[in-house]
């Protein structure tokens, strides 16, 4: 459906609920924009952290591994591997191998103790007061034998002290005897070094991440080394198994234990496949903007709402008054005359109520001042056809005078006045043309009565004049208004010719041009008329009936102004009469009316 076939209300109405969809997909788009800004912002901060952490535990690990591969190097751990003589190994050699281990042990608090094993089982230790029992337990020799042959150093998975509880990783390397003795480049056993969890744990607690966020240290079989979460020490990882381990690096959201979570994950560099492994609530990352977020939705609820209202507001205000325009001009084109639209407000709708109004009043004030003039027009004309009724009834009746001409004309005979005879039955002739009811006679009739003319004129003015009537042969069977040619040819004769002293000429012609209309010319040689006569005779073609009445008191001459008026009535403006005119050379009266 097309929107402008609605109804007005109702497209004002789908504008402000555009408006307010559109507005609420910006505050949604815009919300949910800067919530997950915010949680970007946040997931940065903790990958910093979890960074700095990393580098921490990077750099603790890196100075455990340089430690012990001194050790491991020194010229004296390689004989104490190596020395058959007892005495040698506990009085020569052993101090001082004691003394390094000590040494070793005391400048890094990481290191709760140190062993030498030789590939004989023989070893020589150095342990921390709280932790050095853990030596004498059989399951801490079955669990190091199983890395006594490693190639490089390595650390260990969990050992759990099953007596205390206590759990230990270790740092372990090979010996590889370099001093050039029958067992060079052999390795002769190997050094283990305790690396002191409880740091590890203070250093993870440390990490200032969100309240509930919790941060673990991973080994290679994602036993939990540290964390700062004591419920999850030294059990197996399985929550993030799940997650996928590829994108972990940059953050992945999820779902443990049906809460959302940041998850992250950085791994360590100087412990293969060991890793750190952050786990950040969501809600946590936007708390301090929660305000603000109940804010923003409070205050776009606040601005929907308050939309809507001024949208029915406006829409109740504006078109109410439109809707009642509209049912009032349906009032008034029911022609409820008297009925005037109610103003209802003082805005443009009741400027135009009033404008409206106003034009009402006006047309039935043009309306009444049209039948008036209406009215006044056809007493006019009643006026006028009762005056011209009286005209007729007081002139002679046609019919009477046409039996009295030729009453004339038998007498004239009777008594041998052939003039008076040819007088009288021209005279006849012509009565009985113009008495015909047809308006539209055949042009051959017309002419008839031209020569019919031409015969009184030649017998009263005794052949004075030349005259000449020629009508193209297929003229003679179309159709001309009655009585055109012969009150133009009366007036050549009584204007033209009368006053001649010499002989004139009168020529009558009827042919059609090139347009294909029908054609007369009334051409005489008379005495003409001047430009100014001939300027006034034309405007007088152009008067309406009471300036010709008015110009003319007595009002008996047909005259041309009625032939021209005559035509253009019938035919239209394309037709009439036309004058030229010369003073001394003559008139020609032209005359253009239709094939018929």
């Amino acid at each position: 459906m097309q929107i402008s076939k609605l109804k007005l209300k109702h497209q004002i109405l789908l504008i402000f609920v555009f408006t307010v969809i559109l507005f609420t997909t910006m505050e949604c788009y815009f919300y949910y924009s800067f919530s997950n800004l915010t949680q970007q912002r946040a997931t940065n901060y903790g990958n910093k952290m979890i960074e700095q952490t990393r580098q921490k535990i990077d750099s603790v690990f890196k100075d455990i591994e340089v430690s012990t591969s001194i050790a491991v190097n020194n010229k004296k751990i390689q004989e104490f591997t190596i020395a058959d003589d007892d005495y040698k190994r506990a009085f020569d050699i052993g101090p001082y191998v004691l003394d390094l281990m000590e040494s070793m042990r005391s400048f890094n608090s990481y290191v709760n103790g140190i062993a030498i094993n030789d590939i004989a089982g023989r070893r020589i230790y150095s342990l921390s007061t709280a932790n050095s029992e853990i030596f004498f337990f059989n399951q801490y020799d079955a669990f190091i034998n199983t890395y006594k042959n490693v190639k490089q150093g390595t650390f260990t998975d969990i050992l759990k002290d099953e007596k205390t509880g206590s759990e230990y990783f270790f740092y372990i390397a090979p010996i590889i005897e370099a001093i050039g003795g029958i067992h060079f480049s052999e390795q002769t056993g190997y050094c283990s070094v305790m690396v002191n969890s409880e740091k590890l744990q203070e250093l993870v607690k440390n990490t200032d991440l969100t309240p509930t966020s919790t941060l673990y240290i991973l080994n290679s079989r994602n036993e939990v080394i540290a964390s700062n979460n004591s419920n999850f020490r030294g059990i197996l990882f399985k929550d993030i198994l799940s997650v996928d381990r590829s994108s972990l690096t940059n953050g992945v959201k999820t779902n443990l234990n049906g809460e959302d979570v940041i998850v992250q994950e950085k791994g360590l560099e100087q412990a293969d496949g060991w890793r750190i492994v952050s786990i950040i609530p969501v809600r946590e990352l936007t708390t301090d903007m929660n305000d603000m977020k109940s804010m923003s939705i409070i205050a776009g609820v606040g601005i929907s709402l308050s939309m809507l209202l001024m949208g029915y507001f406006f829409l109740n205000n504006l078109t109410r008054p439109v809707m009642g325009l509209v049912a009032d001009m349906k009032r008034i084109g029911t022609r409820d005359r008297g009925f005037r639209i109610k103003v209802r407000s003082t805005n443009e709708v009741g400027a135009l109520a009033y404008d409206i109004n106003s034009m009402i009043d006006q047309m039935e004030e043009m309306s009444g001042n049209i039948l008036n003039t209406q009215a006044r027009l056809y007493e006019s004309e009643l006026s006028k056809k009762q005056a011209e009724f009286s005209a007729l009834q007081s002139q002679i009746n046609p019919h009477f005078l046409y039996n009295t001409l030729n009453c004339i004309s038998s007498i004239g005979l009777e008594y041998g006045s052939k003039e008076i005879a040819q007088i009288t039955s021209s005279m006849s002739k012509i009565f009985r043309y113009s008495i015909k009811k047809d308006e539209l006679v055949l042009i051959g009739e017309e002419v008839q009565c031209v020569q019919a003319y031409l015969n009184i004129i030649s017998i009263r003015y005794e052949n004075k004049f030349s005259m000449e009537v020629h009508v193209d042969e297929p003229l003679l069977e179309m159709k001309t208004p009655k009585m055109i040619l012969q009150p133009i040819v009366e007036n050549s004769v009584y204007h033209g010719l009368e006053r001649m002293d010499a002989e004139g000429q009168l020529s009558v012609r009827g042919y059609i041009d090139v347009n294909g209309d029908v054609c007369f010319q009334v051409a005489d040689t008379g005495r003409g008329l001047d430009p100014d006569e001939l300027e006034r005779l034309r405007e007088k073609l152009n008067m309406d009936y009471a300036e010709r009445v008015s110009s003319r008191p007595d009002g008996t001459s047909i005259g041309l102004s009625n032939i021209h008026n005559r035509i253009k009535l019938l035919f239209g403006e394309g037709y009439g009469v036309e004058i030229d005119s010369q003073l001394g050379r003559g008139t020609t009266v032209s005359v253009k009316i239709p094939r018929i």
